[in-house]
């Protein structure tokens, strides 16, 4: 099948490229390398999949290009592209609405005139807002821009399947961390300022816990969403175990062999306190089992910042 996947040179989408390739497909790449990191990181991730005889790539934009073209021919569709990080957010709403929800509607309706066969929509925790533990019932109380524009999206997704039997599924993503993380993310400064001797920086007490989501287990689940996934289902992805900022951090530190110099400042405006994943859904309708704990996890994620420097 061929299979397009929307911000296909970000942390997450190079490596669903490189697992639907790896299983033959022919896969569409699509990013728009919107500067919220250095282009360069996102062509590196790209690496992988370019080399690959099977993966076609094209720059392309989804809240201004046409993008019929580029659907043409497409049986499923991942979309992962999307504006991330909460505290931005506050400050460019304007940005996250656009790429969020305009960029999204745009790729429905050139879907929907195809038409595709599958479509996952990728979404987040930050639906759920500061407390995101339990299942795909939790009230949703989104409490940044982010989340909000991301909750919006999940609406007009659900629209498109009740009002035209559209073929969607929607998956919230919890914690992704591994290799080739965003450089923004709390793991990637924590590492790379270990390795730098630099301080680090805890925005609150350093007991907020997360679902964290071992890159692989993500794939893998996303995949699972995308074959066997119900139109108009949601699906909570999150890891097997909860991992606190204070004992992520300490993981880390055994892994380097640094002292970590840990400063603490005030919690930001719409950061998550708990985030606790239930994937009893996920488990009991795509088969979906996280494998790789947080600690195993970050410990690889050390290898790979290790690898990349020498």
């Amino acid at each position: 099948m061929q299979v397009l996947v929307t911000g296909a040179a970000g942390f997450i989408g190079s490596h669903v490229s490189e697992a639907l390739l790896a299983a033959g497909h022919d896969v569409v790449g699509l990013d728009a390398f919107v500067p919220y990191y250095p282009r360069a990181v996102k062509e590196a991730n790209l690496a992988t999949a370019l080399a690959h005889d099977s993966f076609r790539f094209v720059v392309a934009d989804l809240r201004s290009d046409d993008l019929e073209p580029i659907v043409a021919g497409v049986d499923a569709v991942i979309h992962l592209a999307a504006m991330p990080g909460l505290p931005r957010s506050w400050v460019d709403v304007e940005t996250y609405a656009a790429c969020n929800l305009l960029a999204t509607h745009r790729l429905l309706e050139a879907c929907r005139a195809q038409p595709v066969q599958r479509f996952l929509q990728v979404s987040t925790s930050s639906v759920y807002g500061t407390n995101a533990c339990g299942d795909e019932t939790l009230p949703t109380k989104p409490v940044s821009p982010y989340g909000v524009t991301k909750l919006a999206a999940e609406h007009l997704v659900l629209a498109y399947v009740e009002l035209f039997r559209f073929p969607a599924s929607i998956v919230r993503y919890f914690a992704i961390f591994g290799p080739r993380q965003r450089p923004d993310m709390a793991y990637h400064i924590f590492i790379e300022a270990m390795l730098d001797g630099r301080e680090i920086t805890v925005f609150g007490d350093g007991e907020q816990s997360r679902s964290s989501t071992f890159v692989s287990d993500c794939v893998a689940g996303t995949l699972r969403a995308l074959w066997d996934g119900l139109p108009g289902e949601l699906y909570n992805l999150g890891g097997g175990e909860l991992l606190t900022v204070n004992r992520a951090i300490q993981v880390i530190a055994d892994a380097t062999g640094v002292v970590p110099d840990v400063q603490h400042r005030e919690a930001r405006v719409g950061d998550q306190r708990h985030t606790a994943a239930d994937i009893t859904r996920a488990r009991r309708q795509l088969g979906y089992e996280p494998l790789t704990s947080p600690e195993d996890g970050l410990r690889a994620q050390v290898d790979w910042h290790l690898a990349r420097r020498s």
